[in-house]
């Protein structure tokens, strides 16, 4: 396994910055996002499209650093009711695969989406229960008319081009959980899979390491994200919790840096699980903690997940 970051922490500096930020940490991968929510600052995407000689200058530059890509991100709704919006993240992640195939990077992360409830609606419909059973025709709707067609297209495109489509778990998107991301990839290509976050997993009450298990092959990448469940506001309000995510005092949870939320020997638990199941690729640092800056994150996430991750190939058994 290889620690890197997801670049966005930095968002506003140029990338040469960032590289020199990062230097003494010794990391390995980096994750950059090409446009759509993490936004495009440190791989414009048409850009470096457009442009052989800016892709052969990112690859040096990042090759200088003794750094890999270890995928490109473009988080989205490509299923958003709002047809512009719809089209202008599917745009951004065609021309994301199209980039990951000229630089070599076989990961291109991304949300499943989420549609509205008919042909009429203008936001996004996040169903969360089966009654009453208005509910469900919604959501055999979205999966059945939006959900399908829409993913079987890409990961055909995908593949085409020699690209992994890893969604990440995500409330608020059709795929949250391992089963419904499980019923993507059996219904649309195997080439669609997980950007595993562990963080989105824990607050909905899941544990991560049986998920791992239950997606195995699945996991095409790992994000390294804490949360913290507050075991006061959640007996009072459950973990549904819609406020502000500054609101940090009365939230049912929140994102917490690497060590924060759960303890050293989960996080050990956790990567000898994904050694298990044979993932063996990066673990990718991001930062989504409000209490600390995006250095102090980062630094103790690097700090922390170094004493559990698995680094080397085990030798042979000479006990059995």
């Amino acid at each position: 396994m290889k620690l890197g970051l997801l670049t966005v922490m930095f968002g506003p500096k140029p990338l040469k910055d960032v590289l020199e930020i990062i230097r003494p940490l010794g990391l390995e991968t980096v994750e950059l996002g090409t446009g759509n929510y993490p936004g495009g600052a440190h791989a414009p995407v048409k850009e470096l499209l457009a442009s052989k000689p800016k892709r052969e200058e990112l690859k040096a530059m990042l090759k200088g650093e003794g750094l890999s890509i270890s995928a490109l991100s473009c988080h989205g709704n490509c299923l958003h009711p709002d047809k512009a919006f719809a089209k202008a993240n599917q745009e951004v992640q065609t021309d994301t695969i199209k980039l990951a195939k000229e630089l070599g990077v076989k990961t291109v992360i991304d949300f499943s989406g989420c549609p509205g409830s008919d042909e009429k609606s203008t936001k996004p419909n996040w169903v969360t229960c089966a009654w009453p059973p208005d509910y469900l025709d919604v959501l055999n709707w979205q999966w059945d008319k939006v959900v399908i067609p829409y993913w079987k297209k890409q990961a055909k495109f995908a593949k085409d081009n020699g690209v992994n489509v890893a969604f990440e778990m995500h409330p608020g998107f059709v795929v949250y959980n391992t089963e419904t991301l499980l019923k993507l990839r059996k219904e649309c290509g195997a080439n669609l899979g997980a950007n595993f976050d562990p963080s989105h997993l824990f607050w909905q009450g899941m544990e991560p390491c049986e998920s791992v298990k239950a997606l195995g092959k699945a996991i095409f990448h790992v994000h390294a994200k804490d949360s913290k469940v507050d075991a006061g506001n959640t007996a009072l309000n459950g973990v549904l919790d819609t406020k502000h995510y500054g609101d940090e005092l009365h939230r049912s949870w929140i994102f917490r840096t690497c060590g924060y939320g759960h303890s050293l020997e989960w996080w050990k638990t956790f990567f000898s699980t994904l050694h298990l199941v044979g993932y063996d690729g990066a673990i990718s640092i991001e930062h989504e903690d409000s209490l600390m800056s995006s250095w102090e994150g980062l630094s103790k996430a690097v700090q922390f997940l170094k004493q559990a991750i698995i680094v080397e190939k085990p030798t042979a058994m000479t006990w059995a």
